[in-house]
């Protein structure tokens, strides 16, 4: 079923794509359960059926003829000051429109030569059994130009007229005068053949009116009605006239169609009519027909769009971050000392894998010890970082290089004017590079606890890396705790949170079918390039601190401050986010290129959208929220004209809103860092990748090779899958006093296995930034 889907979806996307090549514009696409194509001329939006049962010569007709309209026909409503049959009007546009598309497309002729003849084929327009001499002119105007070279259609002198006058049609008040003259010979001719079938006495109007159902006589003229107009006799034996009302007048079933009992804008019959207007049946019965190839079944698309968000409201400002973490830790801090400072403990030691009694020094001190000694084991990774990118940025420059002329004689050639024409002095021009700067979207969920801190290696190297070379950069950590748990403060007397509750703000305004952003979410901005160097290595501890509780107990003496527990995986929300920070990053910095890294360990779930409900016991609607539907619900962006599928699959959620997000956002670069256990690996890959493919065979050996591989085919434009095994090793050579040589090669191999994944890694993420 869902490979079915799949191919579905194609084909509509494949159409989509035709629309706006014939268009010459992004139009905004959308294929819904609907009767009939519009178009919106004011937002751009072609509404196209789901004609499913259509074959691929129909669909690409209906959809130029579609198009013909969006490009061709005029936005105001022209019934006002011409009071003419929308029928009328149709099948003069119809006719302008295609041939203007034809001539615009020379190649579009043949897709509608053989879109009518398949239509007709089929009797779509409902002629097999009827003498087309007998229509009237509008029905035999539509005929000639849609299926006129497969049926032969007669007129006289004056309607070869009528039909030149609709032929050399060029502009829409060329439509309406031809419509008008149009309207006016169908109008007589419906008065020619009314007169003709008048009944010639008052008998043949009492049987019409029995016929009709409205009569209540016997039979034998007695009616059981009352009043007059009904065909009841008086008492002086003489019958009052029958009153030519809509309810009398009855349509013979075997009569022709354009003989004047057509029912468009009021009854008519076959004596005359209350509201005389012209109808075109073929229209209508190709109209009735085409329905037939729509699949009313099902689900109908849902197209959603991006919502603007408040950046106030989503994150949280860096020093407030970072007041409320020292203040929880200070209070933690002052409490172990008082209770705890200078005792023994047993504790189990993750590295050894051994029981320890270890004397208890200061709060912090061993996370500290781990954090410095992390900070000199990375600095070759900086410094290789630095003298990479910087090699890059020079190659870059030298590619873009030129060469000019100065005018100025070069003396030092002059000796060669004999056989050199090149005498004078050059200047090479180096353009100025590119100012950088990255944001970092750091997973803050329950799933990162155990990998937190071999995540916060791969921030710091980069982080290290922005400070050497001065590019600005932002951390932002995404997460569903921070505004839940806003107002929770510790009680010491009560020795546990308390809370007040309050409710929470909205991130934006909600609109029917915009993603719903829930108002807990929140990126926290936990580090900065805007602070110096102190607070920023102060700042990078206390987030540090909180990677080793997360990864090890052990550091039990300390609490995770309640507003930055790990949470859900709103990655979505963040990304949504991305479309209000990535442009006030660029202005704030006032840099050109912007690089994006999503450091998570997982995906995320889909986003609701805003969809507004009646409910019975209220009186106004209310504003609710409902989850998408894979396979039918569609991202549309309005400002680029496009449409994004959220196929099946969570993980293909996301896809569309990096895709949406790099259409947006051109010069960004945006970079996935994904951390999986070793076993986990390929079942990662399979989730973006073929498993037969070349790719795929690609991915397999560097997985074995290396415990890394880089994905091109997500939504990222490269998304590194790492081992999270390997990481969490060691990467300084070191073994104990008593070693055997097996033990020193492996430590050796495993030292150096870490620092080939670092560096491959760092490698190809210069190639991205650089």
């Amino acid at each position: 079923m869902a490979i079915y889907r799949e191919t579905k979806m194609s084909l509509q996307e494949i159409k989509s794509t035709l629309a706006k090549l014939l268009a010459t514009e992004d139009l905004i696409v959308e294929h819904k359960q609907v009767e009939t194509a519009s178009f919106n001329v004011e937002t751009r939006v072609l509404t196209l059926p789901l004609w499913e049962k259509a074959t691929n010569s129909v669909y690409d007709m209906l959809v130029g003829h579609e198009v013909s309209h969006a490009l061709f026909t005029p936005n105001f409503d022209w019934s006002i000051d011409n009071p003419l049959p929308h029928g009328v009007v149709n099948v003069v546009e119809d006719a302008r429109v295609e041939k203007l598309m034809k001539r615009k497309y020379l190649g579009i002729a043949k897709t509608f030569f053989n879109g009518y003849s398949e239509l007709h084929s089929q009797d779509f327009f409902s002629v097999n059994d009827l003498d087309i001499d007998e229509m009237n002119l509008a029905d035999r105007i539509n005929l000639f130009f849609k299926i006129g070279r497969f049926v032969d259609i007669s007129f006289t002198e004056e309607e070869t007229k009528i039909r030149d006058l609709v032929d050399a049609a060029e502009t829409f008040d060329d439509t309406l005068h031809a419509a008008k003259v149009l309207n006016d010979y169908c109008e007589e001719e419906m008065d020619r053949k009314g007169e003709d079938a008048k009944p010639d006495d008052d008998e043949e109007l009492v049987e019409l009116e029995m016929q009709s159902g409205n009569g209540k006589g016997n039979g034998d003229g007695e009616g059981e009605g009352q009043g007059k107009g009904k065909g009841k006799s008086d008492e002086d034996g003489e019958e009052d006239p029958v009153e030519e009302t809509p309810d009398q007048l009855v349509i013979d079933p075997n009569q022709p169609w354009d003989q004047g009992s057509t029912q468009v804008g009021g009854l008519k019959g076959a004596t005359g009519s209350v509201d005389k207007e012209v109808e075109v049946r073929t229209a209508e019965k190709l109209e009735e027909n085409i329905r037939e190839l729509i699949n009313t079944g099902g689900r109908d698309h849902v197209y959603v769009g991006i919502p603007q968000v408040s950046l106030d409201t989503i994150i949280a400002d860096n020093q407030e971050v970072h007041d409320y973490i020292d203040e929880s830790f200070a209070a933690d801090e002052k409490k172990y000392n008082d209770e705890v400072l200078g005792k023994t403990v047993t504790r189990y030691n993750n590295r050894t894998r051994e029981f320890e009694d270890i004397e208890l020094k200061g709060l912090f001190e061993e996370a500290d010890d781990d954090f410095y000694a992390f900070k000199n084991s990375a600095k070759k990774e900086v410094s290789y970082l630095v003298k990479e990118f910087e090699c890059k940025k020079s190659a870059d420059a030298y590619s873009r290089s030129s060469t000019a002329r100065t005018g100025v004689l070069d003396t030092a050639k002059l000796h060669t004017y004999k056989f050199n024409e090149d005498l004078f002095k050059k200047v090479t021009i180096v353009p100025d590079g590119k100012n950088h700067g990255l944001v970092f979207i750091l997973d803050w969920s329950g799933s990162m606890n155990y990998i937190m801190q071999d995540t916060l290696r791969q921030l710091y190297n980069l982080i290290w890396f922005c400070r050497k070379v001065q590019i600005p950069f932002e951390v932002y950590a995404f997460t569903n705790e921070w505004n839940e748990s806003r107002d929770m403060s510790w009680n010491a007397e009560e020795q546990r949170y308390v809370s007040k509750y309050s409710p929470l703000k909205e991130h934006c305004e909600r609109v029917e079918h915009e993603l719903y952003v829930d108002s807990r979410f929140a990126l926290l901005n936990i580090l900065t390039s805007k602070t110096n160097a102190k607070t920023l290595e102060k700042q990078m501890i206390n987030i540090w601190r909180l990677g080793c509780k997360f990864n090890n107990n052990s550091y039990a003496f300390y609490n995770i401050p309640r507003r930055l527990s790990l949470s859900g995986t709103p990655l979505n929300e963040a990304i949504v986010a991305l479309h209000q920070i990535i442009p006030q990053f660029q202005k704030d910095n006032k840099v050109q290129k912007v690089q994006c890294v999503i450091l998570t360990d997982g995906e995320a779930g889909s986003i609701p959208y805003n969809n507004t409900v009646e409910r019975r016991w209220e009186d106004e609607p209310y504003m609710g929220t409902r989850s998408p539907d894979y396979g039918n619900v569609f991202l549309r962006d309005r400002k680029l004209g496009k449409t994004y599928l959220f196929k099946y699959g969570y993980h293909h959620f996301t896809n569309s809103l990096l895709e949406n997000l790099k259409d947006r956002f051109p010069s960004v670069n945006l970079v996935g860092i994904r951390l999986v256990p070793s076993r986990d690996g390929m079942h990662f890959a399979r989730m973006y990748v073929e498993p037969e493919s070349k790719e795929m065979h690609k991915i397999q050996n560097d997985w074995k090779k290396s415990k890394s591989f880089t994905i091109k085919t997500s939504g990222y434009d490269a998304y590194f899958g790492l081992s999270s095994n390997t990481l969490s090793g060691d990467d300084e050579f070191t073994v104990k006093e008593d070693a055997t040589k097996a033990d020193i090669k492996r430590a050796f191999a495993k030292s150096l296995k870490v620092k080939k994944l670092n560096k491959r890694v760092l490698s190809e993420f210069i190639e991205l930034v650089a």
